[in-house]
């Protein structure tokens, strides 16, 4: 505060009154920068728990109960004495009995090879000089394995001519010979079944095509990551009528569930090999046999979902991505959300706490209600409902617990600073609200987009492999 000469007072009482109030703005200034302080140190301290909790916590998103407590692993109490008069009290414990697992029998439809261990000769006479008489057998069972063995499929046409037309001009072919069998790459070595057997290993086992070199040079052959590769993309051409008519199918309704990864590609005209492209998964759920379809873009733009899409009409599930934002403005088509990830946001903040949390808070006040709507799902499941029946179930119990949820993140959003993870977490279910509830519309629904996540998965394992 700057204080022109000029404009000090003559009155010493005066003067007092400017040094008590410049006091008081001081004092202020103090508490917000340290109010200030502690709330930024608080959420970077969050932040930094969170980001601990996904690096080195547990994967599962299981909550552990609160009231357990820990047992010393080292220096136990011994147990005092007790008296009479209570040792029947303490030592009773209700009969129970272990039943002991038994080893999995192996499939009956595998091939046996039956392997005789038989005693010498010498050995099958008694010593009174009786030959001993087989009365039974021991038998037990191993899993064995073939390894993978390469063969060459040699094609033979024979030719077949006519030689008493020799020499003689002729309209008709002079050789016969029978036509080749189609293939899948025309003039390639490479089998139906080298093929499938690649493919599956790169895109559903998730083996990188330079581990599968590996593979191959162990049996004998040399096959370059860029043969199988081509191979790969030719295979693609090749199926792209299957493609869509995988696409038609999807389209056909009624409910779509999207989603996307991030994956890397190495050496693609025009983009550097580090940029982010992604691969999306389309899938036809519900009671009907379910469809998936990949496909692979460099962009994650609404645009890749937009014209897949088309003219559909009817349910499209996805999480909260704003690239989705687009489905919301379109009359014909019904936005669905994910309780999944909105429970995932309740979630992080209980993995923040740390290990210092000591009782429930808000975020399993939030997690208590989503684990009810599950309950809901669950039960009716167990029973084996129709989706009319489902339904119904959703209408008269889910229907409240959702009123009731929705009043609550009202509330906690008043009180809750927006900036924090449980601030995040309230606005994100509030602001995906209406995508939220739309499953209670159709019995066909899920809550959530688990199936299109659990499909994508694969393309994680593999860009970590």
């Amino acid at each position: 505060m700057n204080i022109e000469p000029s404009t000090l007072p003559d009155n010493v009482d005066q003067l007092k009154a400017i040094i008590v109030d410049f006091q008081a703005y001081h004092e202020k200034q103090i508490a917000d920068i340290q109010d200030h302080y502690e709330k930024k140190t608080s959420l970077l301290l969050e932040e930094i728990r969170l980001l601990r909790a996904r690096i080195f916590g547990r994967k599962s998103e299981k909550i552990p109960p609160q009231n357990t407590v820990q047992l010393p692993l080292f220096d136990m109490p011994e147990p005092e004495d007790v008296g009479e008069e209570h040792a029947e009290e303490v030592v009773r414990v209700p009969a129970h009995t272990r039943k002991k697992r038994g080893r999995k029998p192996l499939p009956e439809n595998l091939p046996r090879v039956e392997v005789v261990h038989d005693i010498p000769e010498e050995e099958k006479v008694c010593q009174c000089g009786c030959r001993l008489t087989r009365i039974g057998e021991e038998t037990c069972e191993q899993l064995d394995i073939i390894p993978a063995k390469m063969q060459v499929i040699r094609h033979i046409r024979p030719k077949y001519a006519c030689r008493n037309c020799e020499g003689l001009e002729d309209d008709g072919p002079s050789v016969k010979t029978a036509s080749p069998e189609p293939q899948i790459i025309p003039k390639s070595i490479a089998t139906p079944g080298l093929l499938a057997f690649i493919i599956t290993a790169k895109f559903v086992d998730a083996l990188p095509f330079y581990r599968q070199e590996r593979q191959f040079a162990r049996l004998g052959v040399d096959l370059s990551r860029g043969l199988m590769c081509r191979w790969a993309m030719k295979v693609a051409e090749a199926c792209q009528p299957l493609v869509n008519l995988l696409k038609d199918e999807i389209l056909k309704g009624p409910l779509i569930n999207i989603d996307e990864t991030t994956v890397q590609v190495l050496r693609e005209p025009g983009r550097d090999p580090t940029t982010k492209s992604y691969m999306w998964v389309f899938c036809r759920a519900g009671p009907e046999r379910p469809v998936l379809l990949y496909q692979y873009h460099p962009s994650r733009g609404s645009k890749v979902a937009s014209g897949f899409l088309g003219d559909f009409k009817g349910y499209v599930q996805t999480d909260g991505y704003q690239g989705y934002d687009f489905l919301d403005l379109r009359k014909e088509v019904r936005h669905v959300g994910c309780w999944a990830h909105a429970r995932r946001k309740f979630m992080d903040v209980i993995k923040a706490q740390g290990k210092n949390r000591k009782k429930a808070g808000s975020a399993d006040v939030a997690l208590s209600y989503i684990r009810r709507l599950y309950a809901i799902e669950r039960d009716a499941s167990q029973k084996g409902l129709s989706p009319e029946g489902v339904y119904e179930v959703r209408q008269m119990q889910a229907r409240p617990i959702l009123g009731e949820f929705k009043e609550w993140l009202h509330k906690k959003s008043i009180k809750t600073p927006p900036k924090g993870l449980l601030g995040k977490a309230v606005l994100y279910t509030l602001k995906q609200w209406d995508r939220l509830v739309g499953y209670l519309e159709d019995g066909r629904l899920s809550p959530d987009n688990n199936f299109a996540e659990n499909s994508i998965r694969p393309f994680v394992v593999g860009r970590k492999n």
